[in-house]
């Protein structure tokens, strides 16, 4: 990995000196250091990766439920030169993961119009603090869990995103090395015919040719002057549609020249066709729109179970074991167990619990929501599989004719240049032959980005081109 980093860097370094070089000097940008430049610099999958990073600072946030806490009151009343009251009361807080707050604290009470129900003096007291209706379950819980199921979701979010945006750019890649390709051999046959014309100047001048020669040799290249601007500005456009997922480590983008040409062989190389049951069982299983979507029925169960726990009646327990002065007794003796508490017991009950059980029935109608719009998603993925994987079958088979169809025009223009040489055809003809020649070329080279982007395609709808 770290390899292939070092040889993006110098790509980049490469491309940021096409300035100071000459103008014929290339750059060659191959599709694996494309890639590497999308997924490391682009801004949608640096801004992908922030959503991760900002759910793993909820997931933080929620941890601070269970956080110790202390906490100290201190009231103090003196009229007159009196001393009402006086009362510090200092208490350390313990949260547990089961519902169950620990507490400590210490009491100094002192005054003669201090309130009847406190001690005077100094107390130390230990206890704990507990909603039994919320003892299997309570809200500190689920919000830590939703928030861990949030970041996995947020997770498989941001693998959807980069997955998207890797096929888009793979798009603009094989176009751009499919127009590069086809200004490559308009301009290669526009030198052929440019010695074409020489050719039948020289002939006609020494009468060996048709004056009407020249004229059809002229206008079969100014056609050919035509379509090799064409593809040039289609070339220079697609090049500039690239150039939008090429950014830098500094969040700028890269400054584009249309002295950065592709590597031509990658067009030409095909993958092997894998097979597509296995395809569809292991999209089923880990593409991240269906992961986004569990993760998201995880979070709507936590929001049912804790709905459900407001179904029971509502129980508040407050005990502390009490101990006169601030040391803490050394044995919990039945007498002192008896006689050093403090007991608390809050009851209520809606008695119709409407609330709860409103919430409770929306909280499964939403898991019904999206269990149906899991099964939908499924079915989509499904299908897309196997609508790019028909294409690239069929492609495939598209090209091995188109490419029989090319050797027989070759064969057939190289039989025709052979007897105009010997003045037995026609430059017409000749013309007509090599048309057909750069019409398959075309037709080759446009099946073969097509083929490139339908197994992209095959990728990215399995989930899989991150």
């Amino acid at each position: 990995m770290k390899r292939a980093r070092v040889s993006v860097l110098l790509l980049i370094a490469a491309v940021l000196s096409l300035s100071c070089s000459a103008q014929d000097s290339l750059v060659t940008l191959n599709k694996d250091e494309f890639f590497a430049i999308v997924k490391t610099y682009h801004p949608v999958a640096k801004q992908a990766q922030l959503t991760v990073e900002r759910a793993d600072a909820e997931v933080l946030s929620a941890r601070g439920a269970f956080d110790p806490t202390v906490n100290s009151i201190f009231q103090r009343k003196t009229f007159d030169g009196k001393l009402y009251y006086s009362y510090f009361n200092p208490q350390i807080t313990v949260p547990t993961w089961y519902g169950l707050d620990l507490k400590a604290g210490v009491e100094e009470v002192l005054g003669d119009r201090s309130p009847t129900e406190l001690t005077r003096g100094k107390t130390s007291y230990m206890g704990l603090k507990l909603n039994a209706n919320t003892l299997l379950f309570d809200s500190r819980r689920a919000t830590l869990r939703q928030a861990q199921s949030f970041r996995k979701q947020t997770e498989a979010e941001r693998a959807l995103v980069v997955n998207d945006l890797l096929y888009d750019a793979l798009v603009a890649y094989w176009n751009w090395t499919q127009q590069y390709l086809v200004y490559r051999t308009l301009a290669e046959t526009v030198q052929l015919n440019e010695e074409r014309l020489k050719f039948v100047r020289i002939e006609y001048e020494q009468g060996a040719r048709p004056a009407i020669d020249t004229t059809e040799a002229l206008s079969q290249l100014q056609n050919f002057y035509l379509l090799e601007n064409n593809a040039l500005l289609a070339f220079q456009n697609a090049g500039l549609e690239l150039s939008g997922y090429l950014w830098l480590e500094n969040n700028a983008p890269l400054q584009w020249s249309d002295s950065i040409v592709p590597a031509p062989e990658e067009l030409m190389r095909m993958s092997e066709i894998p097979a597509l049951l296995p395809i569809i069982q292991s999209a089923l299983l880990q593409h991240p729109k269906l992961n986004s979507i569990s993760y998201k029925l995880e979070i709507l169960e936590l929001e049912k179970r804790l709905k459900s726990q407001y179904l029971l009646p509502k129980v508040g327990v407050n005990a502390n074991m009490l101990n006169g002065g601030y040391q803490l007794p050394n044995e919990l003796s039945a007498p002192f167990l008896e006689n050093n508490y403090k007991l608390g017991v809050d009851v209520s009950l809606p008695l119709f619990l409407r609330e709860a059980r409103g919430q409770v029935r929306s909280a499964k109608l939403k898991i019904r929501e999206t269990t149906l719009e899991q099964d939908w998603t499924a079915l989509q993925v499904e299908n897309k599989i196997r609508t790019y994987y028909n294409n690239i079958v069929q492609i495939k088979k598209q090209i091995e004719f188109s490419e029989q169809m090319l050797a027989n025009n070759i064969k057939l223009f190289q039989g025709e240049r052979l007897k105009f040489e010997a003045g037995e055809s026609t430059l017409f003809l000749l013309n007509s032959r090599e048309n057909k020649v750069l019409e398959s070329i075309q037709k080759l080279l446009e099946l073969r980005a097509k083929w490139q982007k339908s197994y992209s395609g095959l990728l990215w709808a399995a989930g899989t081109l991150i």
